[in-house]
């Protein structure tokens, strides 16, 4: 049940951060990938409660979460890119949503449903680049 919290958290506690970009100065860790395709009717709603996670974030001292806008394409509406937390972090975003008068835990993951349609979560480990991932084969 924590690491689904978790993940529900880290996917919407921070929005709209300058995309990914591999270098040499970034730090390659776990990360949750998803996708969200808004209930009919719900994008606003969802999007104002993504903002609201960001500020209960913000507060928690939280990396942010980047979200990507569909264009074209495929069926989803948004793409989150977000760091794996700790259960410190988990611990903080909880407390720091307590202190707002925000649900935690299950009835914020009902809350979070009742604005989509369908959502999927990967984890992935990067950011990286192709080549360092054939150097680390080659190894």
């Amino acid at each position: 049940m924590r690491r689904i919290t978790l993940t529900i958290i880290a996917v919407i506690s921070l929005v709209f951060m300058g995309p990914i970009t591999a270098s040499a100065e970034d730090e390659a860790g776990e990360y949750v990938i998803s996708l969200y395709q808004a209930a009919p009717g719900k994008q606003l709603e969802l999007l104002k409660w993504l903002a609201e996670q960001d500020a209960i974030g913000a507060e928690a001292g939280l990396p942010p979460v980047q979200i990507y806008a569909h264009m074209n394409g495929d069926s989803w509406d948004y793409l989150a890119i977000s760091p794996v937390g700790t259960d410190e972090q988990d611990a903080a975003f909880e407390e720091a949503a307590k202190k707002r008068g925000g649900k935690v835990g299950f009835a914020a993951g009902l809350k979070f449903r009742s604005m989509i349609h369908t959502h999927t979560d990967t984890f992935a480990w990067g950011p990286t680049t192709a080549a360092e991932l054939v150097e680390a084969a080659d190894e």
